[in-house]
């Protein structure tokens, strides 16, 4: 059998390509015919020629649905990755239209807390230093990537290995903090009855229990308490401006907090630290290093996140 001949730039069918990832993305042709407005059976056409042309299957037909084969998977996000890229770098040029500077847009993913407390103080020096890259930041509550991908993302993880280019901000240390009041109210308790006395502060984050933390930290310390109780918010900002406002003991980030902690806003009753296993990591996409443009901002956001260690 002859050998498949080596792909390149003038055997790379576009058509296909855009089939086979609209497909592929919604896993279903009824849904991929859809987002391009072509037919079922047109999209099912190209999907064939590509699969013949790599002498592999790409896609799984079985009575309840389409599943991606180990090639399959391989190539989506390559496909999905230089689309975007097309319609980004598009996008700018229509945009800068007219004008005598290209100005450049940066997709930036934060966590909401970090972009509050981190972020947004310092972004009005980076824009005043480089007013032609503009940024476009969007925020989502969970753990890892985004459901859409940035150019540069800031995420709240574990250590992780993967293919992307990932710089670790810090770890994330955790202790409960409240408002300098509550701290002297119950002065001389141990850590176990303080918390037993005091309501907890939760913060939510998307596909976890409600309390996690909070439970993670008595466990680890083995304290007898209760944390099915006490306020959930959705960011770790709003619990710490709760427990600021003189209610409830949030567990929070040291670093994250080191401003409110410093001033004496938020106080640290205990020496009772324990490290979650998580961190804040800059993350972008190895073809990416070679662009100017995010290699200035990683530069600046891990230069401007190495602060010393938290009180």
């Amino acid at each position: 059998m002859a050998a498949k001949p080596i792909i390149n730039r003038s055997w790379i069918p576009l058509n296909a390509l855009r089939a086979f990832e609209a497909v592929g993305r919604h896993l279903s042709f009824t849904a991929g015919g859809q987002a391009l407005n072509v037919s079922q059976s047109a999209l099912s056409r190209h999907v064939q020629t590509l699969e013949s042309l790599l002498g592999s299957p790409l896609l799984i037909r079985r009575p309840h649905g389409l599943e991606l084969t180990a090639s399959g998977q391989a190539l989506l996000p390559a496909i999905s990755r230089s689309f975007d890229a097309i319609e980004r770098e598009m996008n700018e040029i229509i945009r800068n239209r007219g004008r005598a500077s290209h100005q450049r847009t940066l997709r930036v993913h934060m966590p909401p807390s970090f972009l509050q407390q981190i972020a947004i103080p310092a972004l009005k020096y980076f824009h005043r230093e480089y007013p032609d890259i503009l940024i476009d930041v969007f925020s989502s509550n969970g753990t890892g990537m985004p459901k859409e991908e940035p150019d540069v993302a800031v995420v709240y993880d574990r250590p992780q290995v993967s293919q992307t280019v990932t710089d670790l901000l810090w770890m994330i240390n955790l202790a409960p903090v409240c408002a300098p009041e509550i701290a002297e109210a119950h002065q001389g308790k141990s850590l176990e009855q303080f918390l037993r006395d005091n309501e907890l502060l939760h913060v939510k984050l998307e596909g976890q229990a409600r309390g996690i933390k909070w439970a993670s930290y008595v466990q680890q310390l083995k304290l007898d308490v209760n944390t099915d109780r006490g306020l959930a918010f959705d960011t770790a900002s709003y619990a710490a401006s709760y427990a600021i406002a003189g209610t409830g003991v949030a567990l929070t980030d040291l670093n994250l907090f080191a401003p409110e902690l410093a001033a004496g806003r938020l106080v640290m009753p205990y020496d009772a630290i324990i490290d979650e296993g998580y961190g804040y990591f800059l993350i972008l996409r190895p073809e990416d290093l070679a662009d100017p443009v995010v290699a200035l901002f990683r530069s600046w956001m891990i230069e401007h996140c190495a602060r010393p260690p938290a009180p």
